[in-house]
């Protein structure tokens, strides 16, 4: 018997075992089973256990309840009592209850009624038959699943109850039925929506680069835009630096009080940064290429307007000059803001020692000029939470502080830090290039010179 259905068994076991299982049983199929497996007899009929060949042909009302019309064949012979050869017909109609239908693994309970048909050269009889039992069908993909069936028969007969037992294995095919619906397939959310970005401040540092920054507090006469000569070496400032190193571009920012309207202040303002732009051009003679002009009226007070001497602090032209790293003993301007290339481990704060050059341009400066004083401003990207985002650039912050304090004796009361999260980008944070933007360490030194 085992030789028998070695054959088929171990194809369709390794058929199980390397294919990717799939859909399971369907509401509204229709099933064909050609199956094989034993049929052994129990108890006193003495017949030989013989293999059995069948085929069923079933319906699925819903995915749960199915029914099914069976026929099988078997040869055998008496084990004991000279029968002969029996030829055996089985026929007989069953229900069946699924188990976890959706699949690839659906158990199921089956019983039914029938007949079994026996020839022999002795007699021809039928019995009727009680079948019961159950089996697992497993789907290598959608409509094809191989199946194990173990039923006992029961029929009554010369005054006795005979019970046997058939197991069989199987392929089954289903057609039709109703289809489950597409499961939706789930989109990637797409990332919020960025807002326009604001522009970026002329001063906001850039890598390699840092941001000397001069304000001239000048006045100017009421609706003009010209200099007065006592304010000339205010903007002269600017042109000598700007003359030593010649590589250095500047933006000239316009400011004004909020005396008279927006409108106003913004044209007022545009027309005095640009008269400053001339005059470094045609008295200084720096090249006009190299600077800028951009007026922002009255939207960047730095004082109080509501006091006289906060309207004369809020009148003012600030000159923002890019200076690379390489330029050389930079005398203090009044602000200067370096950007630091750091790299942090994701959610992590502590300082790879790699970066040390870094931070010197800070420490450096600061150990010449002992005056100076520096804000550390830490910022991320938007991935995480804003509450993390602000803990985390501040504890970014606060490290390249104590970094400053530890490895360049800056005494700890001339430095402190400040977290900003992500509420300061400089580039979109939709690209891994603009969010290696957002995620920066800025230096902005405040510098004090006695004269």
């Amino acid at each position: 018997m085992k030789r028998f259905l070695l054959p088929f068994l171990v194809p369709a076991l390794l058929l199980a075992a390397l294919s990717a299982a799939h859909a399971g049983v369907t509401a509204e199929s229709f099933s064909v089973s050609p199956y094989l497996g034993g049929y052994s007899f129990l108890g006193r009929e003495h017949l030989e256990t013989r293999p059995v060949f069948g085929v069923r042909a079933g319906y699925n009302f819903t995915k749960n309840f199915g029914t099914e019309a069976v026929f099988d064949y078997l040869r055998t012979r008496g084990s004991d009592v000279d029968y002969g050869r029996v030829n055996v017909y089985s026929y007989h109609l069953d229900a069946l209850y699924h188990f976890m239908p959706a699949g690839p693994l659906v158990p199921y309970l089956a019983a039914g009624y029938g007949g079994q048909f026996r020839e022999s050269h002795v007699d021809e009889v039928t019995y009727g038959v009680f079948n019961y039992g159950g089996g697992v069908k497993y789907f290598l993909r959608d409509g094809l699943a191989i199946r194990g069936d173990l039923r006992g028969l029961a029929m009554k007969h010369d005054d006795h109850t005979y019970h046997d037992l058939e197991y069989t294995v199987g392929v089954d095919f289903l057609f039709g039925g109703v289809k489950p619906a597409a499961a939706a397939v789930a989109q990637p959310e797409a990332p919020p929506a960025e807002a326009p970005l604001a522009p970026v401040p002329a001063a906001q540092p850039t890598p390699g680069h840092f941001k000397y920054c001069i304000t001239l507090h000048g006045e100017f006469d009421i609706d003009r835009a010209l200099i007065r000569p006592e304010y000339r070496d205010e903007v002269a400032r600017v042109g000598d630096f700007m003359k030593k190193y010649p590589s250095t571009t500047a933006v000239i920012e316009g400011h004004t009080d909020n005396v008279g309207s927006a409108e106003y202040n913004l044209d007022l303002s545009q027309r005095r940064a640009e008269a400053v732009v001339n005059y470094l051009v045609d008295t200084l003679g720096i090249e006009r290429s190299r600077l800028s002009a951009k007026g922002y009226g009255l939207t960047r007070p730095v004082a109080d307007n509501a006091t006289d001497e906060g309207k004369q602090k809020n009148r003012r032209i600030e000159a923002i000059i890019d200076c690379a790293f390489e330029v050389k003993e930079v005398q203090p301007p009044e602000r200067l803001c370096i950007s630091l290339v750091l790299d942090f481990d994701t959610d992590k704060s502590e300082i790879n020692p790699r970066y040390r050059g870094e931070i010197a341009k800070v420490g450096d400066f600061m150990k010449s000029y002992p005056t100076t004083t520096a804000v550390i401003e830490g910022h991320t990207d938007n991935l995480g939470s804003e509450e993390n985002n602000l803990k985390l650039s501040q504890a970014r912050a606060q490290a390249v502080v104590d970094y400053l304090v530890q490895n360049f004796g800056i005494d700890a009361g001339r430095l402190s830090a400040k977290g900003y999260g992500s509420s300061r980008r400089i580039a979109y944070n939709g690209t891994a290039e603009g969010r290696a933007k957002n995620r920066r360490i800025d230096a902005v030194i405040d510098c004090v010179v006695k004269k």
